[in-house]
C-alpha cells in the first residue's frame, strides 16, 4: 500500500470524553473531499492517567493509528516529535491539543492549499466551543454538561459548519478571518522533512500543555517563510471544555505569565507574537455559517 500524502500527529492527554468527538471530525466518514488512503490519523497519548482505548481510535478508519507514549512531561513537546517520526507521509498536520474538533473541509482544503509551494506551511483559525472563550465561560457555570447539550443542539456530524454557531473566536486567532497573522495555529500543515530539518518543537517547553511551545514553533516558520504562509478560510478547529490548564483557568490565575517566564527563561528575551506585519496568503471558501468572523477593518 503506497503511503499517505498527509499524517496528521495528534496528542491526547485524559480527554476520555473529548477524543471521540475529535476522531470522528478527521474521519473519512466526516470529512469532505478527501479519501482515506490519502492520509492517516496518528493518536498520540502523551501519558493518560486514564489511556485511550486502542480499538476505539481505529474504529474511525483503517487509517486509524494509536501510540501511548510514556512520560512524565505534561508538555506535548516530545510527543509531536515522536508522532512525527513514526509519520509516513509526506506531509504532516499537528494538533498539539486533541481537544480540537474540525470542520468538514479542514484536512482536503488543507493538501490543495500545499499544492502551490515547495515549501508549504498552511495554517488554520481556532475557535472554542461556548458563548465566550472558556475560562470567562467557565466562570459563568459553562461546563462539559452544558457543551454536551450545545453540540447535541445542532447536527454537527452531517454539517461540521454549524460548530461556528456555538463558538467563539479564540484569542490567540482574534484577528479573523482575512485579518492577518494570529499568534498560534492549532492545525498546521508543513512538509514532514521541513519540520525535522527545523528541529521539531522545542522539548525545553516543559508547562502543561506545552506553554508558549507552539507560539515560539510559529515564530520559526515566519522567519522562515515570510509571506508564503498560507491561511485557510472558513475551516477550523474548536476547542472543547477538559480542565486543561489554559481554557478552564479561574479569573485571576491564567498562566500567561508563567508561560512567559519560562519562554524568558529558555531563551534569554521576552516573546512577542510574530509575524505582525507579515500579509499571508488566503484560500478556501468562506460558508454562511463562519461570515460573522470575518475581520472589521477600522473598528
Amino acid at each position: 500500500m503506497p503511503s499517505p500524502e498527509l499524517s496528521i500527529v495528534i496528542v491526547f492527554h485524559d480527554m476520555v470524553r473529548e477524543a471521540p468527538r475529535t476522531l470522528f471530525s478527521l474521519s473519512p466518514n466526516y470529512q469532505t473531499g478527501i479519501s482515506g488512503v490519502d492520509y492517516e490519523v496518528i493518536a498520540i497519548d502523551n501519558g493518560s492517567s486514564r489511556p485511550l482505548d486502542e480499538a476505539m481510535v481505529k474504529r474511525f478508519g483503517e487509517n486509524f493509528r494509536y501510540h501511548f507514549f510514556e512520560t512524565d512531561s505534561p508538555s506535548p513537546a516530545h510527543a509531536v516529535n515522536f508522532g512525527v517520526e513514526v509519520a509516513q507521509g509526506r506531509q504532516i498536520a499537528l494538533v498539539v491539543d486533541g481537544a480540537r474538533m474540525a470542520t468538514p473541509g479542514l484536512v482536503g482544503t488543507s493538501l490543495i492549499a500545499s499544492r502551490g509551494s515547495a515549501d508549504p506551511f498552511v495554517g488554520a483559525l481556532a475557535w472554542h466551543l461556548g458563548p465566550k472563550v472558556q475560562w470567562d465561560a467557565a466562570a459563568e457555570g459553562y461546563n462539559q454538561s452544558e457543551e454536551d447539550r450545545l453540540l447535541n443542539s445542532i447536527d454537527w456530524q452531517n454539517n461540521g459548519y454549524r460548530l461556528f454557531e456555538i463558538s467563539t473566536i479564540a484569542p490567540s486567532s482574534h484577528v479573523g478571518f482575512l485579518g492577518g497573522m494570529p499568534a498560534e495555529f492549532s492545525w498546521l500543515v508543513m512538509l514532514r522533512n521541513s519540520f525535522l530539518d527545523m528541529g521539531g518543537y522545542d522539548t525545553r517547553f516543559r508547562s502543561p500543555g506545552g506553554g508558549l511551545m507552539n507560539h515560539e514553533f510559529v515564530g520559526r516558520i515566519t522567519a522562515r517563510l515570510g509571506d508564503e504562509i498560507v491561511i485557510l478560510l472558513g475551516e477550523g478547529t474548536f476547542h472543547q471544555i477538559h480542565g486543561g490548564i489554559t481554557t478552564s483557568s479561574k479569573p485571576g490565575q491564567h498562566p500567561i505569565k508563567d508561560f512567559r517566564s519560562e519562554y524568558r527563561e529558555i531563551f534569554g528575551t521576552d516573546y512577542h507574537v510574530p509575524g505582525e506585519n507579515l500579509l499571508p496568503a488566503y484560500f478556501g471558501r468562506l460558508p454562511r455559517e463562519a461570515r460573522r468572523f470575518i475581520a472589521r477593518y477600522g473598528n
